[in-house]
């Protein structure tokens, strides 16, 4: 008897953990998933979110030494998405202060639409550096536990 209960919580158990790395792959994260991947952890789960909304991906991580993604959609835009690393997010947390924006590029010499991710909040100084980039979308904890819970970039204010 104790075997067969034993048997059917693995079982259980086995069927839960399937169903939330499926969950994962096909571009879903829970918010408590996102807080704890790294780096290279949280390019993957971007270009899964990507790649589930219908954009092709291409990760240049290698070559640039660094996450960083290339996505182009059905519509002909095309995504530069960096990433601030996420040692950062608990620092703006706890300080409150701006931490360094990595280069997203120059804005106005290509129709790419450079995204920001951060796993933390970006400050006044942040969106105001931004803005004057021009082409440049921050998409910060809140919008990206939405990208996450199943909303496209284009809820979430991407230009079109």
């Amino acid at each position: 008897m104790l075997g067969v209960v034993l048997l059917a919580a693995a079982a259980a158990a086995g069927l839960c953990l399937h169903r939330s790395v499926a969950r994962r792959r096909g571009g879903r994260y829970t918010a408590a998933e996102l807080a704890r991947l790294d780096d290279p952890g949280l390019a993957v789960a971007a270009a899964r979110m990507l790649r589930r909304d219908g954009w092709q991906v291409v990760d240049l991580t290698a070559r640039e030494g660094r996450p960083r993604l290339y996505a182009r959609d059905r519509r002909g835009r095309e995504l530069d998405v960096t990433f601030r690393p996420v040692a950062t997010a608990d620092e703006d947390e706890e300080t409150g202060g701006l931490a360094p924006l990595r280069e997203a590029g120059r804005p106005g010499v290509d129709r790419l639409i450079r995204v920001v991710v951060h796993l933390g909040a970006f400050s006044r100084a942040d969106v105001l550096w931004a803005s004057r980039q021009g082409g440049v979308h921050l998409l910060d904890r809140h919008q990206l536990q939405s990208w996450a819970d199943g909303a496209t970039l284009d809820d979430l204010g991407l230009p079109g």
